[in-house]
């Protein structure tokens, strides 16, 4: 089975994007299998960069790629964000794109639940984006939600939306917020309707065509595993599985079609939001490799916190997501630093421990155990072949491989699709 399901390894922002890109090129179909539009991937193609929130990355390709039925879906969103793609020159037709038609939708009065929710938390606050993802997936699992083939029955959606109204109805009064108008949200479904219902299909079935007819299937995922909303740093995690097992789930296939499992792991560590973080740099470092590796939110402008590479939560998530090699992102941030540190356990409390334990507590407590290596003066950006790199730059990815217990298959060295080296294919693995 030629196929790739691609995971962060960490908290997001690992350059997934680039990533698939390239695996993208190699592949027949793309798939997003989870999250909403505040997962964000940046493409550099030559002199232009795309910027994606709900597309998956095969559009800029031209192939084919379907939005599945895990992800939830702004209808608004994406809408816009498909004309601002065509303003770059790239169409987007039902040829192209394809919605899952059970797919749930995130509506108006999702958003404003989550704004309302962060700001009554104070400083309890978990760090979401306020783009309704949450309550919608709570509305999914609630089994109240408005999914995409509802659009196409008028009648049957003025019901759905009175149900919905009448679970969101106490929320808002309780957070102050006014009355929602149903009649409203209506009429502004009916007239998303036919801009939206041309791209929605069964994607199971047209997935399961494609697999039957061999065709390369790429599984996208957004966010990163320590993310998950099961196997995360709970209750700073999005609300979704993030972890390679939903690509099954959230596409329609079976598990044994998701095929080769690539963890995209940045060369240090970073976290946008809240939450702990063990290995976090408050000082130069820090700085130096915020600013060198242009460490702000694609989809929110947030600075993201960061610091070193954290081998014992990646060797955690190359258990969970069943990871059979990593791509290693953002080495070339790492030049010119002199000495490195790698994190490959923890103490708290007394105790020792070589994994994240999943009580808040003695998270929040945690002090990272560090190893030092060697750094190196010279650059690797832009590297494309391994006898390019410095050998202290060979010597820290080779230690990174034996720490988190996983090869690295891919190595990146700057945000160009083609600056990539390529240790073993993931497509060809079988």
């Amino acid at each position: 089975m030629a196929n790739v399901t691609v995971v962060g390894a960490q908290w997001g922002d690992e350059g997934k994007g680039k990533i698939v890109d390239w695996l993208s090129n190699r592949a027949d179909m793309v798939v997003r299998f989870q999250g909403g539009h505040n997962a964000g991937h940046t493409l550099v193609v030559g002199e232009k960069v795309y910027k994606l929130s709900l597309l998956p990355s095969g559009v800029v390709q031209g192939k084919p790629s379907v939005i599945g039925n895990g992800v939830v879906v702004d209808p608004w969103a994406l809408l816009s964000e498909i004309e601002k793609i065509g303003g770059q020159g790239i169409s987007i037709t039902p040829d192209i794109l394809i919605l899952a038609d059970n797919a749930c939708l995130i509506l108006p009065l999702h958003r404003d639940l989550d704004g309302a929710r962060e700001a009554a938390a104070g400083a309890g606050k978990i760090g979401t984006t306020g783009r309704g993802i949450g309550p919608a997936y709570e509305d999914k699992v609630g089994r109240r939600a408005i999914r995409v083939a509802d659009l196409a029955d008028p009648e049957a959606l003025k019901a759905k939306i009175d149900r919905l109204l009448s679970h969101h109805g106490a929320l808002r009064k309780g957070l102050g917020l006014p009355e929602f108008d149903g009649a409203g949200l209506l009429q502004e479904l009916l007239d998303v309707a036919p801009k939206i219902l041309p791209f929605a299909q069964p994607a199971w079935r047209v997935l399961d065509a494609a697999v039957r007819d061999g065709k390369r299937v790429l599984f996208e995922g957004a966010q990163g595993a320590l993310l998950d909303v099961d196997h995360g740093t709970y209750p700073y995690v999005t609300s979704s599985n993030t972890v390679a097992g939903q690509a099954a789930a959230g596409s329609g296939l079976g598990p044994r079609s998701t095929g080769f499992v690539l963890g995209i792991v940045k060369a240090y560590t970073t976290r946008v939001g809240e939450g702990p973080f063990p290995a976090e740099l408050l000082d130069d470092n820090g700085k130096r490799l915020g600013e060198r590796g242009r460490e702000f939110g694609t989809v929110t402008g947030r600075p993201r916190r960061c610091g070193w590479f954290d081998a014992a939560l990646v060797r955690q998530s190359v258990a969970i997501n069943g990871i059979d090699g990593v791509a290693l992102t953002k080495l070339d941030v790492l030049d010119g630093f002199a000495e490195l540190k790698i994190c490959v356990g923890y103490t708290a409390n007394g105790e020792t421990y070589d994994y994240m334990p999943a009580g808040l507590k003695v998270q929040s407590a945690l002090e990272p155990i560090y190893e030092v290596m060697e750094g190196w003066s010279e650059s690797t950006q832009g590297a494309r072949s391994w006898k390019e790199l410095p050998g202290a730059a060979i010597k820290y990815v080779r230690r990174i491989e034996e720490l988190i217990g996983a090869p690295v298959a891919l190595l990146s060295t700057s945000p160009e699709r083609d600056d990539t080296i390529l240790m073993r294919n993931p497509f060809a693995d079988r």
